[in-house]
């Protein structure tokens, strides 16, 4: 229930008040002893008290990143929500200047654009110091005006991030701000009204001279003086006209001095992020491209390894086929040479003559066998029948009759 806002605390930005600070710290603040025991029941009333007591601002600091009484008092104000009266009562106050920084924050989170510009311009007057705590939780010296200017200026304060507002010459243009005066605008008139009333003594003293040496003269002259003085007074309008605007820029320079270093600051270093964001994005694309060559190149030695694998087996399995098919061709050769041998044994044409001329040779051989062996079966008998009787008994296998 006590960290809950007000219920009749209207929403600021279209969200719950107290979401206008990072969930992250506002629970370091929930749990923060100051919130429970300082901050705990405070109304609008008894929130002054409370910030008359603050003598540093900040926003976390430490490991633990413990929040600051100041940024504890901010939250209660988002809680509790005060009226706008208190709100510019805080900003107003002279007395206290941590009161008048804790509404010009408050009133810079919530607060319409219009508004921030309009109560927050006027404490660049404002020189005193101020304590400041750092994220490490050392103290450090700052000014009041500082403050306003981050405030004004940057996107972060307090380790809060701020809402963003228009530029002043944009509301200028669409007519809601009126143009900036400078606090110091009074003391240049009087400075100007002095230094006309010296050029207008003098100018009269050079009158008088001029008439007591023209006196007498045409009226041609006259009527050239004449115009000579309003030609001088035409160039001193136009001159304490341009010391005015150089007045007028002399003291936005001295206003925004501060506000442009801290810009110029800022664009050097966007600057310097860009060249950083640069030097990476060329330094991430010369690595992708490094990455990509080289799987390239891992890729390219896989294949031409592979190749050359694949050749090596081709050549082994070529080898080991041509010297089966060699082997196949001995054995094959051995065998041919041998029925070759064996048929040269066996055949006679493939002795020429001898082979013929012994065939001759057997031919008779083998009819004298016949003739001797038709002589022993007793088939050449005189006798006709005994010569039957023994070709009968030679086909039985018996032996011819000898009679």
């Amino acid at each position: 229930m006590a960290n809950r806002t007000d219920p009749t605390a209207k929403s600021i930005r279209g969200t719950n008040p107290q979401n206008l600070i990072e969930k992250i710290v506002r629970s370091k603040i929930y749990q923060n002893t100051y919130w429970k025991e300082q901050c705990f029941g405070l109304t609008a009333e008894t929130l002054v008290d409370k910030a008359m007591e603050l003598d540093h601002v900040g926003g976390t600091f430490g490991g633990s990143r413990k929040p600051t009484p100041f940024l504890c008092l901010v939250l209660k104000m988002l809680q509790i929500q005060p009226e706008k009266d208190i709100v510019v009562e805080f900003i107003k106050n002279e007395d206290y200047k941590y009161v008048r920084v804790l509404g010009a924050f408050y009133l810079r989170i919530t607060g319409t654009d219009a508004d921030v510009y309009r109560y927050l311009e006027p404490l660049y007057n404002d020189y005193r110091k101020v304590r400041q705590k750092s994220p490490e939780g050392a103290f450090s010296l700052t000014h009041v005006d500082e403050v306003i200017d981050d405030l004004l200026t940057k996107d972060y304060s307090c380790d809060i991030a701020l809402p963003r507002i228009k530029k002043r010459w944009t509301l200028e243009s669409l007519g809601s701000l009126d143009p900036r005066k400078s606090a110091l605008e009074d003391d240049f008139e009087e400075e100007e009204e002095k230094e006309e009333n010296e050029q207008l003594a003098e100018d009269l003293d050079d009158g008088a001279e001029k008439k007591d040496h023209y006196r007498g003269k045409s009226p041609v002259r006259d009527r050239d003086r004449d115009r000579d003085r309003d030609q001088d007074r035409r160039k001193r309008d136009s001159q304490r006209h341009r010391g005015r605007d150089y007045e007028r820029d002399y003291y936005d320079r001295d206003y925004g001095r501060e506000r442009g270093r801290t810009r110029d600051r800022d664009h050097d270093r966007e600057k310097d992020g860009d060249k950083e964001r640069d030097r990476d994005r060329h330094r991430l694309r010369d690595e992708r491209e490094y990455r990509r060559e080289r799987d390239r190149e891992r890729e390219r030695e896989g294949r031409e390894r592979d190749r050359r694998e694949r050749d090596r087996d081709r050549r082994r399995s070529l080898s080991r086929s041509r010297s089966r098919s060699r082997d196949r061709k001995d054995r094959d050769g051995a065998d041919n040479r041998k029925r070759r041998h064996a048929r040269a044994s066996m055949s006679p044409r493939r002795h020429g003559e001898r082979a013929y001329d012994s065939r001759a040779q057997d031919e008779p051989k083998k009819k004298k066998e016949k003739k001797e062996k038709g002589k022993d079966d007793g088939t050449d008998h005189p006798d006709p029948e005994i010569a039957e009787a023994n070709r009968l008994r030679a086909s039985l296998g018996l032996k011819p009759l000898k009679l």
